[in-house]
């Protein structure tokens, strides 16, 4: 009776404390699982990636924004442009790393709702400053920097999601609000260039209002429907493993290649497009819409973020580090394929070129992430439980310090558009800048895991 009338006072799935805390959820307990866990999870992640999807649209919006805003009056050099581009990234991938200790800290529902609603300050300060083309660019630069909060989005929703699963699902249910959320790179450039037209004229400041009601949404069904887990705690120890591991600082740098490639290329292919091939126009016609541009560079965000789960799959199959080999080596060739496309003018193999950058990057992204766990249990003896515990809590840290790091990746990227282009008059240095990276990062992978790391402890390839 006391153990039972103990149970009864704990917050449960089906019967939480206020504020929806659980304090009773054990995913890893089969029976727990199947009867509440199960739906429960579903429930929570399907919410979080809901709101991830309208933090990387808001982390994103000055990508599809900046290009136009000098046909709407504004004076900006290149330079400028650019950097109205990089300056999202830059705070998006320095908040993921305390967004990673907010979920322990206030609750996953708690932080989904904080986050849902500073996703409204990008969205209120960009629909102010695209009205006024005698608006400071420092004032612009500053509201820009506010759509990092949506960057941030990701650390604190794997993180959450993380907790309500089990080791033997976990990788799926990562995978797919992963996925979610890079989704919403590509709707945020397919869908602005058509609601900024609409009507007429160009209404720059809609790209930020239509948000605004998703970003209020997001917050009310967390409020109603997800859950504080009382269960998260905040490894820092596993951090400070991590931390001095010298892998996580390695796959950290193999990660800029992958998703720093893939976040920077999506925030600059529609101004390169737009400023590379100028006389090149689409619109919905073809479908029997109104006749308002057809932006394609959402579709390197889209193929990218599809790809993103076959880079999981293959290296299940053939090993996560041959698969990234072949990614850098796929996208060493696209960069070269887009200079040569430069020197013969060419759309059509410009912008094929591109989108194999975006598949190469995205299924990159997953075989990284498929390695990380193989590398911290490589020389791990399965039968000690202890250590077998601390690789998984530091292949976690690796994950969350890694998709930080790499998002600075979407900065470094425009940054260096912005200067080959200014000082060179060209995209060639930075192309020739970024084709030496990747291969230095299939070297390194080479090298580190598939002759390395693996072989000499594990006696296979990562």
């Amino acid at each position: 009776m006391a153990v039972t009338e103990e149970r009864d006072a704990l917050g449960t799935i089906t019967n939480p404390r206020p504020g929806r805390w659980v304090d009773h959820h054990d995913p890893e307990d089969r029976a727990q699982w199947e009867s509440t866990g199960r739906p429960a999870a579903r429930r929570n992640l399907w919410l979080s990636i809901f709101a991830e999807f309208l933090g990387f649209s808001v982390w994103q919006l000055w990508t599809i924004v900046t290009p136009r805003l000098n046909d709407a009056g504004f004076s900006l050099t290149t330079n400028q442009v650019f950097w109205l581009i990089a300056v999202p990234n830059l705070v998006g991938a320095t908040l993921r790393f305390p967004y990673t200790f907010a979920v322990p800290r206030f609750g996953g529902r708690n932080w989904t709702i904080v986050s849902a609603l500073l996703l409204v300050v990008p969205c209120v300060g960009l629909a102010v400053v695209v009205q006024n083309p005698q608006t400071p660019f420092w004032v612009m630069l500053l509201v820009a920097a506010t759509a990092g909060f949506g960057g941030g989005n990701f650390a604190s929703s794997m993180a959450n999601i993380s907790f309500f699963y089990p080791e033997r699902e976990k990788g799926a249910a990562l995978g797919l609000n992963a996925a979610g959320g890079n989704l919403g790179v590509a709707v945020v450039q397919l869908v602005v260039p058509v609601v900024v037209v609409i009507g007429g004229g160009l209404a720059l400041d809609r790209a930020g209002l239509m948000i605004l009601p998703l970003a209020v949404l997001a917050a009310v069904l967390a409020w109603r429907f997800m859950d504080n887990l009382s269960t998260a705690r905040s490894d820092f120890g596993g951090y400070a493993a991590a931390v001095r591991n010298k892998h996580t600082w390695v796959i950290s740098f193999l990660y800029i290649g992958t998703f720093g490639s893939f976040i920077g290329y999506a925030g600059v292919f529609p101004t390169l497009i737009a400023q590379q091939f100028p006389q090149v126009s689409f619109d919905w016609g073809f479908l029997g819409l109104p006749q308002v541009p057809l932006t394609l560079a959402f579709l390197g965000a889209l193929v990218g973020s599809l790809a993103r789960p076959y880079g999981g799959r293959l290296s299940d199959h053939l090993s996560g580090g041959r698969v990234s080999i072949a990614s850098y080596l796929v996208m060493a060739l696209g960069a070269l394929g887009v200079v040569l496309a430069l020197s013969l003018g060419s759309f059509a193999m410009f912008f094929t070129c591109f989108l194999v950058l975006f598949v190469a990057s995205g299924i990159g992204n997953g075989s990284i992430y498929r390695m990380i766990p193989a590398i911290f249990r490589a020389g791990v003896d399965p039968e000690d439980r202890a250590a077998m515990t601390m690789a998984k809590r530091q292949a976690a840290a690796c994950i969350g310090i890694a998709a930080g790091i790499g998002a600075y990746g979407g900065f470094v990227i425009p940054r260096v558009f912005a200067t080959s282009i200014t000082d060179f008059g060209s995209l060639t240095p930075a192309l020739a800048v970024f084709t030496g990276f990747y291969l230095v990062c299939a070297a390194v992978t080479a090298v580190v895991y598939v002759r390395g790391r693996a072989t000499r402890f594990a006696g296979t390839a990562v």
